[in-house]
């Protein structure tokens, strides 16, 4: 080609490389031989005079032609274009008009005319507004089927939604209407010749969908129905699986075999590469045998869960079925297995426990956000730790029947390397099961032994130690081990209530209800806590108080009789009587063969001027408890009262049997019969007393009576009357009440004022609540009121039954007077 002909259009060959000198295509020299081509210099004069001749290129005058390589080493001749002259110019041309350019103009391309005056605008933004949007036809049958699609889509959403909020109702609302969407939806498609654009996975989500809420709602024949139509379908090869779903179904039922089959058909449709679903499923087979009792089947299901991958949830259940077989070594076994299952968060390199209680404390204080891994990591150690003392517990009393200790002891040596918080606390446990036992020196040996260990382990037996402590009557080590205790855990209300006890049996009533009040806070629900709270108000005088403590109780232990006595108690002590009998009759449903109660209720009848039931509920506690000298004292009484003369007789008898140094009882009983006008029976009964009792003043002064009226000599009596009397001017009444055996008391209690009997009378006649409780010495325990004998009202009793009196008696109604209750 001449070197001054101008370029021709050529087929286009791909990129064109050019290269700098030194510089080879390739990268390198994997070209072979093809990288010669590129071994010359390739230099350009990027500042050329205006004057430079086309051969000053290098190469010789007149050959302006130059070797050019293109892509795929084509060879391209042409003529060098002259460096400085504008582009699109030929070779040779002098200063005249440009010539357009015409070598693209064969791939379709054209030279732009030159405009005069034309603004720059590559964005084109002066062509003003855009034109406004076509109006979008009627939508065409498959628009229809989409929106019909979406529709049925946010449906399966909304129920899903709902089924995760609890709220099942309104999902399976939804899921029906998105059923009948779905089904609108294949119809419309079929009418409209649009069959190849059914989605079988819609309707796959929908019927599942539907199934599930069916089951949510326990519509489970509807649900199963559902399942059905999905596992038979053959278009939805992966549906097997949802037999599973129907074995829960049968298995909520009680329906374990057809739950089994379901299982066992969903294991069989399972590749083996899905090891985690098929022992899930394993379990629950494992689980509907065990609710058979078909405890060997559980067992190789749950085998195979463990030698495959092991959980303990799994191993728990092992050692269940272990359990019920009572196979002891299988047991142990078992139990290995369990402790063999690796605890996530436990290992060498995780963080070492002061680092953790660090961290946790920042973040509880919210120095640090909290970390969901460790809250997590947390959970699983304390599902594991449960699982493995609940197993422990289990199976540590039947180890060894003739000897549980030994049991106990083989599962601590067991725990004691990996797991020493665990040995510890199943440490306690065999000390309490030894307090069940009655074996307390054995049970305190054991929590004695935890005060060598380190404190961690020492304060984990410290609030026993309190309590035991406490029990012995050594008082410091008991507030010793209560310091310790809840000084380690703040948050320990038993222990907080040791320290309670401790404080109010030094007499430090407000500092040990505030420890009680610190209790209920810890623990809302702690009964020792409160019952405590509400005895240390009676003692500070705090009567609403205690009620208010009393009456939350009651709503947390409501059938326990000592709650209520104390509300009934409290009622009687605020003078509302209608209320405590209300209250006295709820406790005496609890306890209906309890004396102390049914006196009690005497007593209060006896307040309120109701003799009838009075004397009901005190026959009734002497009928259950006949050696309550209260009791007995009130019925006597109430016996003369009603000139009932032999009954009276019969229980001031029984009075002296149980008091037989007592005179008075025998005084009572020689009245009787003197007032029966049996008085050769009465005298003989004197004579008895002054023969045992020859210093009483009251028997010398009935015999001087007696043998006055009997026409016997009494000059004998009358002189050591005298000789003892000596001195003495006051009236008959008047010694009778200073008397030694004055029959002017009666049970112990004064005449007037009924104040509370001797402590000698106290105690008993009552029940588990009815009896005196050792108030200062344990604060734990009931509080009861003494039982008091029928208060005497002396005149104002005689003037409402007045006793029939002789003319010619000389001793009147002094001593039936003073018995009247």
């Amino acid at each position: 080609m001449d070197g001054n002909s101008s370029w021709e259009p050529q087929e286009p060959v791909g990129n064109t490389m050019f290269l700098k000198p030194g510089q080879q295509a390739g990268g390198g020299g994997g070209g072979g031989g093809d990288d010669d081509m590129y071994d010359y210099d390739y230099s350009i004069d990027l500042a050329p005079t205006a004057n430079v001749p086309a051969s000053s290129m290098g190469q010789p005058a007149g050959a302006g032609a130059r070797m050019m390589t293109g892509q795929g080493g084509r060879m391209m001749t042409g003529t060098a274009s002259r460096m400085g002259q504008p582009p699109g110019t030929a070779a040779g041309g002098g200063a005249g008009d440009v010539r357009p350019m015409t070598s693209v103009s064969g791939a379709g391309y054209q030279s732009a005319s030159k405009q005069t005056n034309r603004a720059f605008d590559p964005l084109n933004q002066g062509r003003g507004a855009a034109p406004a949007l076509a109006e979008k036809a009627e939508n065409s049958p498959e628009d229809l089927a989409k929106d019909m699609e979406k529709q049925v889509n946010r449906l399966i959403e909304v129920s899903a939604d709902a089924a995760v909020k609890d709220d099942y109702t309104t999902a399976l609302e939804q899921a029906k209407e998105a059923g009948k969407k779905e089904r609108a939806l294949c119809k419309h498609r079929e009418a409209n010749g649009l069959v190849d654009q059914i989605n079988i996975d819609l309707t796959y989500a929908v019927c599942f969908n539907l199934a599930n809420a069916y089951h949510k709602n326990k519509m489970y024949d509807e649900a199963i129905h559902t399942y059905s139509l999905l596992v038979k379908n053959k278009q939805y090869p992966q549906s097997g699986r949802l037999r599973v779903n129907m074995g829960n179904i049968y298995y909520e039922q009680k329906k374990f075999p057809q739950a089994i089959k379901m299982y066992r058909m969903a294991l069989d449709q399972i590749p083996p590469t899905g090891k985690e679903i098929r022992f899930k499923i394993f379990r629950n087979i494992g689980n509907a045998f065990v609710r058979l009792g078909q405890f060997q089947d559980a067992i190789q299901s749950y085998e195979t869960i463990m030698a495959g991958n092991a959980d303990f949830q799994t191993g728990f259940n092992l050692v269940l079925c272990y359990y019920a077989l009572g196979d002891a070594d299988k047991m142990k076994r078992g139990f290995a297995k369990l402790l063999s299952i690796p605890i996530p968060g436990m290992g060498d390199e995780d963080e070492e426990p002061e680092e953790a209680k660090q961290a946790e404390d920042a973040e509880a204080i919210g120095q640090h956000r909290q970390c969901a891994l460790r809250q997590e990591l947390k959970r699983r150690q304390r599902e594991a730790s449960q699982y493995i003392i609940t197993s422990a517990r289990l199976i540590t009393p039947v180890l060894d029947k003739d000897n549980s200790a030994a049991g106990y002891k083989y599962i601590i040596d067991v725990l004691k390397p990996d797991h020493e918080d665990l040995a510890s606390e199943l440490e306690i446990d065999m000390a309490i099961q030894y307090l069940k036992q009655k074996q307390f020196s054995q049970a305190i040996e054991v929590l004695k032994s935890f005060e060598k260990k380190d404190q961690q382990h020492r304060a984990m037996a410290a609030t026993n130690l309190s309590f035991i402590y406490f029990l012995e009557q050594e008082y410091t080590q008991a507030e010793k081990y209560a310091d310790l205790a809840y000084t380690h855990d703040r948050y320990n209300a038993k222990a907080l209530v040791n320290k309670g006890n401790c404080l109010l049996l030094r007499g430090e009533l407000d500092m040990a209800k505030q420890f009680f009040l610190e209790a209920i806070g810890v623990e809302a629900d702690c009964v020792e806590a409160i019952f405590n709270l509400g005895l240390v108000n009676i003692r500070m005088g705090s009567l609403q108080e205690a009620h208010q403590a009393f009456e939350k109780l009651h709503t947390i232990i409501p059938h326990n009789p000592e709650v209520i006595y104390h509300i009934a108690s409290l009622y009687e002590q605020n003078n509302d009587l209608h209320n405590a009998i209300k209250w006295f009759n709820i406790l005496s449903t609890r306890v209906p063969s309890d004396p102390g109660i049914l006196a009690r209720m005497g007593q209060i009848f006896n307040k309120e001027d109701d003799e009838s039931q009075a004397f009901h509920y005190h026959l009734e506690s002497y009928r259950h408890y006949p050696v309550s000298l209260d009791v007995i004292s009130w019925l006597g009484v109430w016996y003369v009262k009603s000139e009932l003369y032999e009954k009276a007789i019969h229980f001031f008898e029984r009075a002296s049997q149980i008091q037989p140094n007592e005179v008075k009882w025998r005084l009572m009983v020689t009245s009787c019969y003197r007032r029966m006008h049996n008085y050769q029976k009465a005298l003989e009964l004197y004579e008895r007393i002054h023969a045992e009792h020859p210093e009483n003043l009251e028997c010398l002064r009935y015999l001087v009576a007696i043998c006055k009226d009997l026409g016997r000599p009494y000059d004998a009596y009358q002189q050591k009357l005298s000789r003892l009397d000596t001195g003495r001017q006051a009236p008959t009444q008047a010694a009778l009440g200073r008397g030694a055996g004055a029959l002017t008391r009666v049970g112990g209690v004064e005449s007037e004022g009924g104040a509370a009997p001797s402590p000698a009378n106290r105690g008993r006649g009552g029940g588990a609540l009815g009896r005196v409780q050792e108030d200062d010495e344990r604060p734990k325990r009931a509080m009861q009121a003494p039982q008091a004998a029928p208060a005497a009202r002396g005149g104002e009793g005689s003037k409402r039954t007045p006793a029939p009196v002789a003319e010619d008696d000389d001793f009147g109604d002094m001593d039936v007077g003073d018995l009247m209750p």
